[in-house]
């Protein structure tokens, strides 16, 4: 489920847009009429959607954004004549007042694409330090020098003792270091 604030400068059209989207089945997280409240909240959040208008009491749209963590998106509700002055970043905009529709699947499209970065992230190999990488090499190198395997069959074996032992490749190549050297 994605994290989704919204944050305006008047509680009550933070409430109304809050159930809107409830009744439509998406999570909020909190409603909020300040930036700095907005902010403090994202910081309990690792990512998501913030739904903000043009301006808040202690902030503009373009300060929160430019302030919001890696991971999230903005969705900026506003009048057609401010949002042909915000054209040109990264910001998905909506003319008020909306059609439901539109608001709802523009949320979703944008809690999709985010989820899909999520999953896509968390595909990428992680990158190992030159330390780890020497650890690696090292239990490869011993594994090749006493078993007379060829680096790849090294590197395969540490792979499936990796995923028999539901350890990472670090770990797996400190223990057969410390078995071998034994």
């Amino acid at each position: 489920m994605i994290n989704i604030i919204v944050a305006l400068p008047k509680q009550e059209d933070g409430k109304s847009i809050r159930n809107l989207l409830m009744k439509n089945g998406f999570q909020v997280n909190g409603i909020c009429t300040t930036g700095s409240q907005a902010l403090s909240k994202l910081d309990e959040l690792n990512a998501g959607l913030v739904i903000c208008s043009y301006r808040l009491s202690d902030m503009m749209y373009s300060e929160l954004h430019a302030c919001l963590p890696k991971g999230f998106e903005m969705l900026l509700l506003a009048s057609r004549d401010v949002l042909r002055e915000c054209g040109g970043n990264d910001i998905m905009c909506l003319a008020m007042p909306f059609k439901v529709f539109d608001f709802i699947n523009t949320v979703d499209m944008m809690c999709q694409a985010i989820e899909r970065r999520r999953r896509k992230d968390r595909q990428k190999p992680k990158e190992r330090n030159s330390e780890e990488e020497a650890l690696i090499a090292e239990a490869k190198a011993l594994l090749m020098n006493r078993n007379h395997m060829s680096e790849e069959e090294a590197h395969r074996y540490l792979q499936k003792c990796s995923m028999d032992s539901g350890t990472n490749l670090v770990e797996t190549a400190q223990m057969v270091l410390a078995m071998m050297r034994t």
